[in-house]
């Protein structure tokens, strides 16, 4: 027979309001008292009736994450913070997929299964500034990423134009002059993609450096065999280019793979920088210079906006947009060396590469810059 409450107060000779304080990790509760009611609990393998206690309480204690896509690392490393944050607020997250599609994104606002959370963070994919009715839905919901701006809800996102400007510029005192940008997309102005290259564009006007279309790789997902699709069709353009900005570090990875199968040296003859300071961006070979977004900092104020729209007396106050920090993180891929670029004029004049960009197989598309 399954144990009830009735049953652990017996064991442990307390009433069953002492039972329930103890579960709910009530304060006051003297220790020796506390001890009889977990052992009693462990004993008796007693599980408090969740269903019970939320009908109660108007509260299950669950809050919702619905992110695109949980193979991509910058997602599973942000649920990983999101669950972490909420494990400090005491609350448990029920994740979800989506997939990044439009209609099963605007399909999981309107869920059943929102009923078994008190909130949902949500950072869509499919869904774009046309579609912020959607967001009007009668639970506390914390927006996400950069599909939906001054929408009726609160937002946590980050600076992708200020840190791709930031990104761009660390390039550029390195002595980089012609810089590639991989993970384009076609005609995006609201998106992760459109504000980094905007961004990118504007470190360059600062520079009075001339904006190259044909410097410009664009993908559809950024996955790392896209990276790797982008900066081969970069390179067989015989584009001339001494960086790349990857417009995230999976991306990144993926070129700096081909870069090397090219026979060219990071950061020598091309310095590298992603976007997201993922953990394995820390173990390539060579290590990668990157953008810290604030991904802990979204996470945690995520999590506490949330709750204070759950706990909130007056849930009708105006909806927040709030923007992390974020740092520029200088690893190996774009360290100076002391000779930065040398190897590169030392080929061109030995006809490596020439004017034009016409090369040995190993060097096409590259060329030093001074």
């Amino acid at each position: 027979m399954v144990a009830t409450l009735h049953d652990v107060a017996q064991i442990a000779g307390v009433s069953i309001k002492t039972v329930s304080n103890v579960i709910n990790d009530h304060p006051h509760i003297r220790p020796a008292t506390k001890q009889r009611v977990l052992e009693a609990i462990a004993e008796l393998d007693y599980h408090p009736n969740l269903s019970a206690r939320s009908l109660r309480s108007g509260r299950t204690g669950m809050i919702g994450l619905a992110l695109p896509e949980l193979s991509l690392s910058y997602f599973a490393e942000l649920a990983d913070a999101v669950i972490r944050s909420a494990e400090r607020h005491g609350v448990t997250v029920l994740i979800e997929q989506t997939g990044g599609d439009r209609d099963r994104e605007i399909g999981l606002l309107s869920s059943p299964r929102r009923q078994l959370t008190d909130g949902l963070i949500f950072s869509p994919l499919g869904l774009g500034n046309d579609d912020a009715d959607f967001l009007k839905v009668g639970y506390p919901l914390v927006l996400l990423g950069e599909r939906v701006f001054g929408g009726p809800t609160d937002h946590v996102t980050m600076r992708n134009v200020d840190a791709a400007r930031a990104a761009t510029e660390h390039l550029i005192r390195q002595g980089r002059r012609r810089i590639a940008v991989v993970g384009a997309h076609d005609g995006e102005v609201i998106g992760s993609a459109g504000l980094r290259l905007r961004g990118y564009r504007e470190a360059l006007d600062a520079a009075g450096i001339p904006f190259d279309p044909a410097l410009l790789g664009f993908t559809t997902l950024w996955h790392r065999s896209n990276g790797a699709t982008a900066m081969r069709e970069l390179l067989a353009s015989g584009v001339q280019f001494d960086a790349v900005f990857g417009l995230n570090d999976t991306l990144t990875l993926g070129a700096m793979r081909v870069l090397q199968e090219a026979g060219l040296h990071i950061p020598e003859d091309v310095a590298t920088i992603g976007f997201d300071d993922l953990d394995e961006a820390q173990y390539s070979l060579p290590t990668l210079s990157t953008i810290d977004p604030g991904r802990e900092e979204i996470a945690e104020t995520a999590v506490r906006i949330l709750l204070e729209r759950i706990n909130a007396t007056d849930p009708a106050s105006p909806p927040r947009e709030i923007l992390a920090d974020f740092r520029v993180i200088e690893r190996e891929s774009t360290a100076t060396h002391g000779g930065a670029g040398e190897r590169m004029r030392a080929s061109a004049a030995a006809g490596t590469v020439g004017e034009t960009g016409a090369s040995a197989p190993a060097r096409a598309g590259v060329t030093a810059l001074s």
